[in-house]
Parts: structure tokens; C-alpha cells; sequence
């Protein structure tokens, strides 16, 4: 379910979602599956980061309406998420658990390992509008 943009102005840090994906656990393997109801919010868009350089940054930007979920699938990376008044960093290092980014959150991505994958689950297409790409009109927005 998307929120307006009314709804994403009041989300806030504890609005993030750290959620275990299911885990098959087999000898020749493990296999984690993403389906029903694991995420809040069907796929439209599904893209990745990789061979991303050592000391570079990702992300650097809010949605409006937009709902993401991440996973390192290989690697490790920090997500830095900010409400316009508190922050919070968290790690992700499991590829059978995912970061859920509510709308109206700015996140930034780094440290990222070598040879660390980054997938992202998002719950509409590239949209450039609903993208708040400068901090200061981000901190406008949530201060409406």
C-alpha cells in the first residue's frame, strides 16, 4: 500500500522494517523467496548495485510515495536513514534479511564490501518526481 504525500511528511525512522525472508536451509544450498505477503507491497521495479568503488556513496535521496526493500545479497553495506530529525544506520550483511524503506525517509548507502551486491525491491516504476535528491528541500518537505 502507497502513502500519500501527506502520510510520508510524518513517517519517521521507527517506521523501517528490518524482515527475515523465509529460508530453505539445504545441503546443496540454502534458497530464500520473496512472495504473498513477505514485503507490504508488490514489486514494480527490481534493480541492483554492484562493483560500486571503495569509499563511494549510493542513494543520497527520499521518496515521496515510493516504498523500497533492500537486501545485500552478497557483501555487506551501511544504509544511513534520516527523518529530518533523527538518523539511524543499519547494516546489512544476510541475504535472507531486508531493510524496508517507508516513504518519506532520506537514506544514503556506504561502506560497501567488495564484491557486495545491493538488490532493490520498489513498489512503483522510476518516476523522477517522486525523487527529493537535495537534503535541505527534504527536511522542507517533512517540515511542512
Amino acid at each position: 500500500m502507497e502513502k500519500s504525500s501527506n502520510q510520508s511528511q510524518m513517517t519517521t525512522i521507527s517506521d523501517i522494517q528490518l524482515i527475515e525472508i523465509p529460508k530453505i536451509q539445504d545441503r546443496r544450498g540454502n534458497l530464500s523467496v520473496i512472495e504473498g505477503d513477505t514485503i507490504p507491497f508488490v514489486s514494480k521495479r527490481v534493480y541492483y548495485l554492484y562493483d560500486v568503488p571503495s569509499g563511494s556513496k549510493r542513494g543520497g535521496h527520499a521518496h515521496i510515495d515510493q516504498q523500497q526493500f533492500l537486501i545485500a545479497l552478497s557483501g555487506s553495506f551501511d544504509v544511513i536513514l534520516k527523518d529530518g530529525k533523527n538518523k539511524k544506520t543499519v547494516t546489512l550483511n544476510k541475504p535472507n534479511v531486508g531493510l524496508l524503506i517507508v516513504p518519506g525517509i532520506w537514506r544514503e548507502i556506504e561502506n560497501f564490501s567488495s564484491g557486495s551486491v545491493c538488490l532493490v525491491l520498489s513498489s512503483n516504476e522510476f518516476n523522477e518526481e517522486d525523487y527529493i535528491r537535495e537534503f535541505k528541500k527534504f527536511k522542507l518537505f517533512k517540515n511542512r
